[in-house]
């Protein structure tokens, strides 16, 4: 599951791409799609992801693999009704939490005498 908050102040390509289920060359792939991905990068090269690109990432990530956008909806939505996806996301993070409570207090209940 996609963690609610980013704690590091970076996050390396491989690190992103486990976090979000992804190969690390759809994450490259992104970056040319979605202009507003811009992770920083080493002097070797190496990207580090900012916890605004990971937020980023997590609202493509619901729009494309979650809601079924193409990458070019996802685009547009984000360009035109950011503030929808966000809400939707959270709604949908938040039942997520409140379903595997409620599955786990069920195992609870099952195992009582």
């Amino acid at each position: 599951m996609i963690p609610t908050e980013f704690t590091k102040r970076y996050y390396s390509i491989g690190e992103a791409a486990a976090i979000f289920e992804l190969n690390t060359s759809a994450l490259r792939f992104w970056e040319k799609e979605f202009p507003e991905l811009k992770p920083k990068k080493s002097e070797a090269g190496a990207r580090k992801y900012s916890t605004k690109d990971m937020e980023l990432l997590r609202k493509i990530h619901f729009l494309v693999k979650e809601k079924g956008f193409t990458l070019e909806g996802a685009r547009q939505k984000l360009k035109h009704a950011p503030e929808d996806s966000v809400n939707i996301e959270d709604l949908v993070r938040r039942l997520q939490n409140v379903k595997a409570e409620l599955d786990q207090l069920a195992k609870t209940i099952k195992t009582l005498p």
